[in-house]
């Protein structure tokens, strides 16, 4: 009976070292940056921005030991919009925001010794949240979601079976925010935000 149990003990054992090996998951705690692009609208309005900072956390499932699906929840502290138009004031009017992005991604990796090269595709969200203060010089501006793609490429180097780091280059394709301010700001365009990542990943 005693053998049987240690040979049950032993098997378990075993199994959960074959799990551990395998290291089929992933996730990950990164910084970035949130850089958006100078854009003309297709009418008379300008937009510019300042860059926002944030953190984004990630989740890999591995469907193949080079191929994943990943999602991914990033947030960023606060960046200025201005919006400049022929009637607006010489200044522009400013939004303070913050960015929230819900993304996932098909993830492809090549695995190079200790250096795993990846790019990836797949949906994005982008939520702009006003911060209405002083900073803020319209009012009536709105929480607005927006649909786009994300995008991008980089690599990861393994420092440990359990750990790698990782940099890349993100860029997510979304309409122009509007904030539905009485005031129009519409510009009609598309753009892409790019956000450069780096940070450290922990496989299970």
């Amino acid at each position: 009976m005693k053998k049987i149990a240690f040979l049950v003990v032993l098997l378990a054992v075993c199994v959960a070292m074959g799990r551990a090996q395998e290291s089929r998951q992933d996730i990950s705690l990164s910084g970035f940056g949130l850089i958006e692009p100078f854009m003309a609208g297709s009418n008379t309005v300008q937009v510019n921005s300042t860059t926002a900072y944030g953190a984004l956390l990630s989740y890999r499932f591995m469907l193949t030991p080079s191929s994943a699906l990943e999602a991914n929840f990033g947030l960023t502290y606060q960046n200025k919009i201005t919006y400049h138009g022929n009637n607006f004031p010489a200044v522009g009017y400013t939004i303070l925001t913050r960015n929230e992005e819900m993304s996932g991604a098909f993830v492809k990796s090549f695995v190079v010794k200790n250096w795993n090269p990846f790019v990836e595709a797949g949906p994005a969200g982008l939520i702009f949240l006003p911060i209405i203060n002083s900073g803020t010089k319209i009012l009536d501006a709105k929480q607005q979601t927006e649909i786009g793609g994300l995008f991008g490429g980089g690599f990861a180097y393994e420092v440990s079976p359990s750990f790698d780091i990782r940099a890349e280059y993100r860029a997510i394709l979304t309409k122009v925010p509007t904030f539905s301010a009485q005031e129009n700001f519409n510009t009609n365009r598309w753009y892409v935000i790019s956000e450069p990542t780096i940070g450290v990943a922990y496989h299970f």
